[in-house]
């Protein structure tokens, strides 16, 4: 079985006999619907953490559960979808939106830095931090991103990232999957990442799940290195293929464990 060829900064290098494969559900408290679906895939060992939004619908009762059976949370950064919680202050959810909509209008948004936007950007960013630090008892030790905004210009270039947290990287392709621009541009963001905080070695969504021998590869992947699966089980596909215990037969020898089972080194 051959092995992807990562074309990224490795920044938590794993031993020569042993990695991990952390099963990260996303959007952890956005809704009932979200928390219940993938509750019932952690339940049954198949989602191994999750990341967590605030100022949401469901974000306090989705913190208390993660905090009554702990659950791996990190927190998922939203600067994309309307802020739903009760508890959210009108003049956040404006300035969200404006960060909304300039992100989400423009294709290439997210890869320029917009000076006038910078202290809403800082803004929305420490509240999320502050909120989550209030509903689970400490800071966020992963950060992660809602569409993966947390790797946009502005929240690179202003720092907004706490130093030391685990941040989600790019996505990990093989060489010819993206353009030479693309995998130009991941690899700057990574490196910009990998200054001051922790990351994984590869970087995958579970979809598509039918591509023959691709999950296996991945997971083959994960018996020596480190590798964060990204999923969203309220997808009746994802939740049935994690529930079901589909995922259990492509492990062939790999460990699903959460972020708190990665070694303590910051960098490589």
């Amino acid at each position: 079985m051959s092995v992807p060829t990562a074309t990224l900064p490795m920044q938590i290098a794993a031993s020569a006999t042993k990695g991990l494969l952390i099963v990260n559900a996303d959007d952890w408290g956005r809704d009932t619907a979200n928390t219940d679906r993938t509750l019932e895939c952690v339940q049954r060992g198949a989602v191994s953490a999750v990341s967590a939004m605030v100022f949401m619908e469901d974000t306090e009762r989705a913190a208390a559960i993660a905090r009554e059976q702990g659950i791996d949370a990190g927190l998922h950064l939203n600067l994309t979808s309307p802020f739903t919680g009760k508890n959210c202050p009108a003049k956040l959810q404006d300035q969200q939106q404006r960060l909304a909509r300039y992100l989400r209008g423009l294709k290439f948004a997210p890869i320029v830095y917009h000076p006038g936007l910078s202290s809403a950007f800082k803004s929305v960013v420490t509240a999320q931090l502050e909120e989550f630090q209030r509903i689970f008892g400490a800071a966020p030790a992963r950060i992660d991103g809602h569409h993966h905004m947390h790797l946009a210009s502005n929240v690179l270039f202003q720092d907004l990232l706490p130093e030391g947290t685990l941040v989600r990287r790019n996505f990990t392709f093989k060489p010819g999957e993206k353009s030479l621009a693309n995998r130009a541009y991941r690899k700057f963001v990574d490196s910009r990442l990998a200054r001051s905080h922790r990351m994984v070695e590869f970087f995958y969504s579970l979809p598509p799940m039918d591509v023959p021998g691709r999950l296996e590869n991945i997971c083959f992947v994960a018996r020596n290195h480190f590798v964060e699966l990204e999923t969203h089980p309220v997808n009746p596909a994802e939740h049935a293929f994690l529930a079901g215990g589909e995922i259990f037969k492509m492990l062939g020898g790999a460990q699903i464990a959460p972020f708190t089972s990665l070694p303590a080194e910051s960098h490589a």
